[in-house]
């Protein structure tokens, strides 16, 4: 059976590609609200143990490098002034 992710929820996996201390520990990706996200992750230590840092990223960002990020759910409200 093939993984489906559920909303709200995430998958982590070690970076088996890291070549540098700026290259996340942890890779992986969550569907929050409907929408994909790129998760990075870094182990680091702190004064009172060990800790993840996290970054997200939309995965729509990824696919459209430059373009402004746009949510993909639906409006609520398709009320314009366009005549077509």
């Amino acid at each position: 059976m093939a993984y489906e992710p559920k909303d709200n929820t995430g998958v982590l996996f070690r970076n088996d590609r890291k070549e540098s201390d700026r290259h996340p520990d942890y890779n992986g990706n969550a569907l929050i609200d409907g929408r994909e996200y790129w998760i990075s992750a870094w182990l680091k230590e702190g004064q009172k143990g060990k800790f993840f840092s996290f970054a997200f990223k939309p995965k729509e960002a990824s696919r459209q490098a430059g373009a402004a990020v746009t949510d993909l759910r639906k409006p609520n409200d398709m009320d314009d002034d366009i005549p077509f």
